[in-house]
């Protein structure tokens, strides 16, 4: 059908700068706030201990900005193994021979073996995901030469020990968070990216060490221990040597829940042996066990439900029970009461009555908040679930006075609210409204009422979309969530190939927020085989579309949306977005004419320089691939271009 030019809607007017005034006021604010949670934390932390984690949240702050968008899967895959830090705590409440005897040691061994399958599992689906971005012409590496230098400061710390030369614990715990600050500096370029995976896991090696060295197991607990770590650790590296890079964000999902589960369990497990031990606990102390057992529930129940929305085991949409709000604020003031009771240092029963209850109303208001957020804003709920597995750690480093684990909690929880913070601004997102629920929970209509009639859409075949492709000079392919689903990224990259070497400029844009984790999009086309070279991120490609021939989107509907520049009532007004209509053709290779997840209707659809491709990304995408190379071959090849001319008849 040919299609009727859409009225040019007027452009959505740009939001007015603040004054001067309203910056420093709210600069001041922010400034107003940050001193009060420094004395109100200042009244019960040890100054060391808080001198740590303030100089850790600016570096984790500083750093993850530096990491480009390209990396910030592997980003969130090697925080979530460091965060397998929490075995430091569950390692200091193991004990009792073989076997755990009491509840605290119980509590220990579960964490330990729960925060190995974090860490070897996420050590190995960085790697994987790293090595995917190498090029054949990169030279060789060999990392496991970093084993020397680990290997050799451990053996010389427990030289020292045996020797009676001191306690290097403090020494060689520094030297830990020194190396897992290496570790996501190191993603701040393709080149040192996989450099610092080796950094991460030397130290969390590192302080694995520290801690063993400190506590001296006897013969019978470190048996205990070595089997807790085996057996986590296998079934860490069983998941993660079946993960492919579709299922990336379902299985950091499900990593960070095992996270939020240890926090929670060395929390409680250390209350349980500061009550058997009869030994004092201030208000921090508490304080934090509390903060630690609620922050871990909700983040091990939030995570579940976000590998289920992402593995397709519950549905995408939002869940909308009546008085959604009433409902998680009544869970939280109650939280706040158990809280009160905790502090007011109770009988040990009413304690661990307490802590039963923060889990228990954590954990049920993680299933609710995360299941009445929509499928759309996964990749903000997969970084907010990091920043909480990281704060949970950095809780249970309070509670315990360690300051590893401070450094630690503090660097993953700063990673995570930073890159929640890019999330939010790429979909130009509160994040209260996406946690409260946004429009990953409901569309809204225009303000008019009506539905706004766009004209008639023009479809094209593969057939000719190969010819348009063909004949351009230019083309920059903009994948989304529906390459992935439809495992179209090898086609793709034959494609993209192909044009590239008949001599057609052709390029990749992602967007921020495309497919269902940061950075996800890219780890697929790297998969494919596409150089990281030609691969461009949104603000860096924005500006060439008006010169481009052919724009080809697979897969990708609000990302590359115009009623986000052009419609003030549209449900996504503001966001940033691919503009894609600017090319002189651009093409839609889409199921159907449905809505993104959004639920905002896409104008571009009906533009005059647009066509529908309609059907599964993975028929298309190969029908184009056969064609386009198909065609080539035969330019190249007469006895191909012959055996193609139809037989002439008798």
């Amino acid at each position: 059908a040919a299609a009727a030019a859409a009225p040019a809607a007027d452009a959505a007017p740009a939001k007015p700068p603040l004054s001067p005034f309203d910056q420093y006021l709210r600069s001041s604010l922010y400034t107003s706030a940050a001193a009060g949670t420094f004395l109100t934390l200042g009244s019960g932390i040890d100054p060391p201990i808080l001198a740590t984690f303030t100089l850790s949240t600016i570096v984790g702050y500083y750093t993850v900005f530096d990491v480009v968008p390209a990396l910030h899967s592997p980003l969130m895959a090697v925080t979530n193994a460091i965060s397998g830090m929490t075995a430091l705590g569950g390692l200091s409440l193991v004990g009792g021979g073989v076997f755990p005897h009491s509840s605290s040691e119980l509590y220990g061994a579960a964490a330990t073996a729960l925060s190995a399958v974090n860490i070897v599992g996420g050590f190995l689906v960085t790697k994987k995901m790293l090595d995917l971005f190498k090029r054949p012409d990169d030279p060789d590496e060999h990392p496991e030469l970093y084993a020397i230098p680990v290997v050799g400061t451990l053996g010389a710390y427990g030289a020292a020990g045996l020797a009676g030369f001191g306690d290097l614990t403090p020494v060689v715990s520094l030297m830990s968070g020194a190396c897992c600050i290496g570790g996501i500096a190191g993603l701040s370029s393709q080149k040192t990216a996989r450099l610092g995976n080796v950094l991460g896991q030397a130290g969390v090696t590192l302080g694995l060490g520290a801690t063993l060295g400190h506590a001296a197991p006897d013969y019978a607990t470190s048996l205990q221990i070595a089997g807790l770590l085996g057996l986590g650790g296998a079934a860490g590296y069983g998941i993660a040597s079946r993960v492919g890079p579709t299922e990336l964000p379902q299985t950091v999902a499900a990593f960070h829940s095992l996270v939020g589960v240890a926090a929670a369990a060395t929390a409680v497990g250390e209350y349980a042996h500061l009550v058997a031990d009869a030994k004092p606990m201030d208000t921090a102390t508490a304080a934090s066990l509390y903060l630690a057992t609620w922050i871990g529930g909700i983040t091990a129940t939030g995570s579940v439900v976000a590998f289920g929305k992402l593995n397709g085991n519950l549905g995408s949409a939002p869940l909308a029970l009546p008085g959604r709000d009433p409902i998680n604020i009544a869970m939280g003031a109650a939280s706040l009461g158990a809280m009160g009771v905790f502090l007011s240092h109770p009988s040990p029963a009413t304690g661990f009555a307490a802590l039963g209850a923060a889990a228990s109303l954590s954990g049920a208001l993680g299933l609710h908040m995360t299941a009445s957020i929509g499928g759309a804003d996964m990749p903000v709920v997969i970084t907010v679930l990091n920043s909480y597995s990281g704060w949970a750690l950095c809780a249970e480093g309070f509670g315990m006075d360690n300051g590893l684990l401070t450094i630690v909690g503090a660097l993953i929880g700063s990673s995570g609210a930073i890159l929640t913070h890019i999330m939010c601004e790429a979909m130009n997102r509160d994040i209260a409204n996406v946690i409260l629920g946004g429009y990953g929970s409901t569309a809204k209509a225009p303000k008019s009422g009506a539905a706004v009639d766009h004209g008639e859409h023009t479809e094209i075949d593969a057939d000719a979309t190969a010819e348009l492709l063909r004949s351009a000079g230019s083309v920059i392919i903009v994948p989304g969530y529906g390459l992935a689903v439809a495992k179209a990224q090898y086609a793709v990259a034959e494609i993209a190939k192909s044009l590239n070497d008949q001599g057609i400029n052709t390029r990749f844009a992602i967007h921020p927020v495309a497919g269902r984790m940061p950075g996800q999009l890219n780890v697929l086309l790297a998969e494919a085989g596409v150089p990281y070279d030609i691969v461009f991120e949104m603000e860096e490609i924005n500006d060439d579309f008006p010169d481009t021939d052919v724009a080809l989107v697979i897969g990708a509907n609000d990302t590359v949306n115009s009623a986000a520049v052009e419609d003030p009532d549209s449900i996504i007004a503001g966001m940033p977005v691919i503009e894609v209509w600017k090319a002189k053709q651009s093409i839609f290779m889409k199921r159907t004419m449905g809505s993104g997840y959004a639920g905002a209707e896409n104008p571009v659809f009906y533009k005059p320089n647009n066509a529908m491709l309609l059907g599964d990304a993975k028929k298309m995408c190969d029908a184009l691939r056969a064609k386009i190379i198909g065609d080539a071959e035969r330019a190249i090849d007469p006895r191909l271009r012959r055996q193609a001319a139809p037989t002439a008849g008798p």
